[in-house]
């Protein structure tokens, strides 16, 4: 069993499965104690199940680590309160905070309901905020805390079938940004993990989705599943997860980290690249003339309309 968090507390959440279980287990085997949150809930958030986060919290006990089993929805700010009491009345204190939990209502923008638009909000991005909230004013006491929030590929370049989530998925990276503004001062980090592996999530891209993106040569049905194949195992994500949880981080804050397979990289921060300049306010015509010719010049249009339907403004021939 390794050391690198020798008695750091640090709350999981949606750690039953995937990705979070992998996390959980590691933080246990580095001398972490664990507080395994997970409601058991199924990919579209329906159903409660608490055998996940018994097994997990059981199989890192069985390993030698210290892990409590916690069923608290992170989607109220109760239940976000809990899982940060459970870890102060069980360890005597809180160390960390790694937001996994997640769930998936895709379907295309125009048919998706304001249900499916909040639920899967309130799970991943207010979810956030509902962990971090009261953990961050015991953070702020000590001098001492770790966020790590879970973006999403849906959130930095879009996905189709999935505005709810890549809206939520955006907001984590903005949030987890903010956040780590708000508490560096006092020896906090906020981090972003954006992940590629293979999950119960990625298993549920919807076949509408795939189907749209060949038909107008976003990306074709062979590209999709070969990628999703190439996808890594979660446990490929943890050790990243890990090395933002030891002391040796201390001054990585604000930051956003693509971890797949056995590549890790960082996000570049959104900042202008291209740029038109202009003494004064800009005329319509002369923004008609230079955006498509500069600033759109060589980007293409992620989703295009077929060549067969009359698009107003588009040249033919």
């Amino acid at each position: 069993m390794g050391s690198s968090l020798e008695g750091r507390n640090i709350v999981v959440t949606g750690s039953g499965r995937g990705i979070g279980a992998e996390i959980a287990k590691l933080i246990g085997l580095q001398g972490g104690n664990v507080i395994v949150n997970d409601p058991g809930v199924n990919v579209d958030g329906s159903g409660t199940d608490n055998a996940p986060a018994e097994e997990v919290a059981q199989e890192i006990r069985a390993a030698g680590g210290n892990a409590i089993a916690n069923f608290d929805t992170v989607a109220t700010a109760e239940g976000g309160e809990n899982m940060i009491t459970q870890c102060v009345d069980e360890f005597g204190r809180i160390d960390g905070i790694v937001h996994v939990a997640g769930i998936l209502r895709d379907r295309m923008i125009f048919n998706m309901t304001e249900e499916e638009w909040d639920d899967v909000v309130a799970v991943h991005l207010t979810g956030l905020f509902n962990v971090v909230k009261p953990a961050s004013i015991l953070f702020r006491q000590q001098r001492f805390g770790r966020i790590i929030g879970f973006s999403s590929g849906s959130g930095m370049n879009g996905n189709t079938g999935q505005a709810n989530y890549g809206a939520a998925k955006a907001g984590i990276t903005g949030g987890i940004r903010c956040a780590a503004r708000d508490l560096g001062r006092y020896g906090v980090t906020s981090n972003a993990i954006c992940p590629g592996a293979a999950t119960r999530m990625t298993a549920t891209v919807p076949d509408a989705a795939r189907d749209l993106r060949s038909s107008q040569g976003i990306q074709g049905q062979e590209r999709t599943e070969s990628i999703v194949n190439q996808l890594r195992a979660g446990s490929y994500v943890a050790p990243m997860v890990g090395y933002l949880l030891t002391d040796q981080a201390w001054n990585v804050n604000g930051k956003c980290f693509n971890v797949s397979g056995g590549q890790v990289s960082l996000s570049s921060d959104e900042v202008p690249y291209r740029s038109i300049n202009k003494a004064g306010m800009w005329e319509l015509d002369e923004l008609q003339a230079l955006v498509p010719s500069n600033l759109m010049s060589g980007l293409r249009n992620p989703a295009p309309p077929p060549a067969d339907l009359s698009i107003p403004g588009r040249l033919v021939g």
